[in-house]
């Protein structure tokens, strides 16, 4: 879903530099702040949404000073407490901090403040649900986490022998 989110945003990015020329040189009246303003929403619905499937993925920002060099156990630990003491507690303060903020936003049915814009309160939403949906992954990927302490992973395996030739 995210790709086709993806592509969609491309096509209204290039939609809306193509009419900004068009409309300049020939005079039509081809863009609008809509058009903008899809582009930024569906950038937030990549970025929120994606997250989710980038933690799957172990495709996601770490400090490789910290995490590069060491063994896998070691690794698996530092995943480990990462997860239960900072991605858990930040995702479920995000969930309760965006609540009152989406709540707001739908009881006012907000709109963009630009001539032409869109409603704000259905991308607000989003926020609390990908917060919630990278909370689902960080408690999958804490789990997989554990079952490689305790050696009951594929990835721990043999671990004690790769660990003892990385040594």
């Amino acid at each position: 879903m995210v790709a086709w989110l993806t592509l969609a945003m491309v096509l209204v990015g290039a939609y809306n530099a193509v009419a900004r020329y068009v409309e300049r040189d020939l005079g039509l009246a081809l863009a609008s702040n809509a058009y903008v303003e899809l582009q930024w929403y569906l950038f937030s619905l990549v970025f929120l949404l994606g997250a989710p499937y980038t933690l799957r993925c172990d495709r996601h920002v770490r400090v490789d000073v910290i995490y590069g060099g060491h063994p896998t156990l070691a690794k698996a630990w530092i995943d480990l407490v990462g997860g239960v003491l900072l991605l858990l507690p930040f995702c479920a303060f995000a969930i309760w901090s965006s609540t009152d903020f989406v709540l707001d936003s739908w009881s006012q049915r907000e709109m963009s403040s630009d001539p032409g814009g869109l409603p704000r309160y259905p991308l607000k939403t989003v926020v609390p649900i990908a917060f919630f949906l990278v909370g689902l992954q960080g408690i999958s990927e804490v789990i997989k986490r554990l079952a490689i302490i305790r050696g009951m992973s594929p990835e721990s395996v043999g671990l004690e022998e790769v660990e003892e030739a990385e040594a």
